[in-house]
């Protein structure tokens, strides 16, 4: 894991998932810094294990401030300088978002923090194993990474914690992981986890060159093949396998049910949200009406992936978007030209 990250051995303390990692990096940094103040600040498009623990800080008395977004699910580095305080000690911005794909500029915001003496923490789930990672390019405090989403297995995850920096413990019990993270490890998935990331890393920049041609050939097969249909997230800067997408007057779980009877995986947003019936707050975030964000779609590609299937994907797609459509009222409104026509403005370039 350390030479993935180009870390020491000594910076990796093992955890039981991602989730547990990012808990650990913000309550523990808090918990650390508390006599310098009582301030956080995180984005509002974080996965939900680093929101809600910010929920559960602030209802201990912490203060958070949630960082807007840009259209493309990106923040800037101007905001984060502008919401930065003296009692400021952690920022969170994950690297790469778990919905749209989009890579924030994270050695920009974590200098930007360390200016002002903040920590830095960023949730690298969904980038580690994808895209190169370093820490020292990165100039990040502290990392979080989950075993199973570089292929790897459940249950089992790490936190980079640079040297010298101040943290608490969040489990209490033994001395394992150097007196720092109390409970057995998992040894059999430690070491499944890092023969995976040996594996990623061996091939991450021949295996994101293909992943990413296939990614590229399914957004334009759907944006010419369905009306309507908008790409979510940066075009260009985004995970190599990353396509998301919003389909008007459709709603994203009826379209997921009906992909999976084709024998297709595919989520309408979050994979840890799937089943929450709520549109996605990335999106929302990003400015999409909620009625739009509604109709959301993720897919994930891999190097196992081919263009005939992508092709098959997308004249299913296309198939059910139609019948979905053809059972809304507010799209039969639209067709006559009697619904409200502003929804096109979140469609450049198609109809």
């Amino acid at each position: 894991m350390a030479e993935v990250l180009s870390a020491s051995p000594e910076e990796i303390y093992f955890t039981g998932c991602g989730t547990e990692a990012d808990n650990w990096a913000l309550v523990g940094a808090v918990e650390a810094g508390r006599g310098r103040g009582r301030h956080i600040i995180t984005s509002s498009v974080e996965h939900h294990a680093v929101l809600h623990t910010c929920r559960h800080l602030e209802r201990r008395g912490f203060r958070v401030t949630y960082l807007p977004v840009n259209g493309e699910g990106v923040v800037s580095v101007e905001e984060l300088r502008r919401a930065l305080r003296r009692d400021t000690v952690l920022v969170s911005i994950m690297a790469a978002n778990n919905e749209v794909g989009s890579i924030q500029p994270i050695a920009q915001l974590a200098q930007a923090a360390h200016d002002r003496g903040a920590l830095f923490h960023t949730d690298a789930v969904q980038a580690f194993g994808h895209i190169p990672l370093s820490v020292e390019e990165l100039n990040v405090d502290l990392l979080s990474a989950s075993g199973h989403k570089f292929g790897g297995p459940k249950g089992v995850g790490f936190l980079y914690i640079r040297e010298g920096v101040p943290l608490e413990s969040f489990l209490h019990g033994g001395g394992q992981e150097r007196g720092r993270r109390a409970g057995t490890e998992n040894v059999a998935e430690i070491v499944g986890m890092g023969e995976a990331a040996r594996l990623s890393a061996a091939r991450m920049e021949e295996r994101a060159v293909y992943v990413g041609q296939l990614r590229n050939y399914l957004i334009r097969q759907l944006r010419r093949e369905v009306p309507l249909c908008r790409l979510n997230g940066s075009r260009e800067n985004r995970l190599p396998g990353n396509a998301s997408f919003c389909f008007a007057f459709v709603e994203g779980r009826s379209l997921v049910l009906q992909l999976d009877a084709d024998g297709i995986c595919a989520s309408g947003g979050s994979a840890c949200t799937s089943g929450s019936g709520q549109s996605s707050h990335v999106l929302l975030a990003m400015g999409l009406p909620p009625e739009l964000a509604s109709g959301s779609l993720r897919l994930t590609l891999g190097e196992e992936n081919t263009r005939a299937q992508i092709d098959r994907v997308a004249e299913r797609i296309a198939v059910h978007v139609e019948e979905l459509r053809n059972q809304s009222p507010a799209y039969q409104e639209f067709r006559q030209g009697r619904g409200p026509r502003g929804i096109l403005r979140y469609f450049p370039g198609n109809s």
